[in-house]
C-alpha cells in the first residue's frame, strides 16, 4: 500500500517507521529540512513541501497514494491537507490527527476526513476502560461518527456466564467482533461460552448503545466517551 504523511515530527516519523517495517510504501512530507535531516528513515520518500500548498502535493503526485495521513502538530493545517487529499487527488482514504480534543468536531467527511485520531480521547477511553466494570466504554469512533467501537467487561454477579455467544439478543445495528480473554483474543462464535470478566467488543451505531448494555444484563450505566 502506498501512503503519504503530512508532517514529520514525532507522530509522523513513528507512524512512517512502522508503516516501513510493515513493508508499506511511505512518502513524508514535511516543510522542515531539520526534521528530515534527523528522521532517519532511509527506506521512505521525502519531499521538502508545506503539504497545505497545491502545488507541492501535486509535484509529488499524492492522486497516486491509497491513504493520506495528516499528522502536523497543527489542527488547521491537517483539516487543510484531509480536504485537499479528498477533494483535488480523489485519495481513498484520508486519516487526520487532532491536536486539541475541542477541535475533534471539525474532523469530519466534510473536511475530507475519513478517520480522525484523537491522542488525548484515546488516552482516557484506555484509562476508563482498565477501571470500569459493566460499563459501556467508547475507544474508538468509526465511519465519521456513525458508528463506534465500544468495549464492555462483564461484571463478576454476571449471570451470562457459561452461557454462549448465541443465546445474546443484540440489536441489528450492533456486532460482536471480539472476546478478550486474559492474554488470548477470542473470535467469537455461536457456541462459545461467556465467562465473568470477559471484555466485549462491539461496532455499534450511538442509538443502541443501551440495548447493547441490556443485551449483556447490564442497567443503569451511562456510556462514557
Amino acid at each position: 500500500m502506498r501512503v503519504a504523511i503530512a508532517g514529520a515530527g514525532a507522530v509522523g516519523r513513528s507512524t512512517a517507521a512502522e508503516l516501513v517495517d510493515a513493508g508499506h510504501e511511505v512518502l513524508l512530507i514535511e516543510r522542515n529540512p531539520a526534521n528530515v535531516l534527523r528522521a532517519g528513515l532511509e527506506q521512505a520518500s521525502w519531499v521538502v513541501a508545506d503539504a497545505c500548498e497545491l502545488a507541492s502535493l501535486e509535484e509529488a503526485r499524492l492522486q497516486d497514494y491509497q491513504v493520506v495521513i495528516a499528522a502536523t502538530g497543527d489542527d488547521k493545517v491537517n483539516l487543510v491537507v484531509s480536504l485537499l487529499a479528498k477533494t483535488e487527488f480523489a485519495v481513498r482514504r484520508v486519516v487526520a490527527r487532532v491536536n486539541d480534543p475541542r477541535n475533534e468536531w471539525l474532523f469530519d467527511a466534510g473536511w475530507g476526513v475519513d478517520r480522525a485520531v484523537s491522542t488525548p480521547r484515546i488516552m482516557a477511553a484506555m484509562v476508563e476502560e482498565a477501571v470500569s466494570v459493566g460499563d459501556l466504554v467508547r475507544l474508538l469512533t468509526l465511519q465519521a461518527g456513525q458508528a463506534n467501537l465500544v468495549e464492555v467487561t462483564l461484571p463478576s454477579d454476571t449471570p451470562l456466564a457459561g452461557k454462549p455467544v448465541r443465546t445474546l439478543r443484540l440489536p441489528s445495528d450492533a456486532a460482536l467482533v471480539a472476546i478478550l480473554r486474559g492474554p488470548r483474543v477470542i473470535a467469537p462464535r455461536p457456541d462459545d461460552p461467556l465467562e465473568a470478566g470477559d471484555e466485549m467488543l462491539f461496532v455499534a451505531t450511538v442509538e443502541v448503545e443501551d440495548q447493547i448494555q441490556e443485551a449483556l444484563c447490564i442497567t443503569g450505566s451511562d456510556p462514557r466517551t
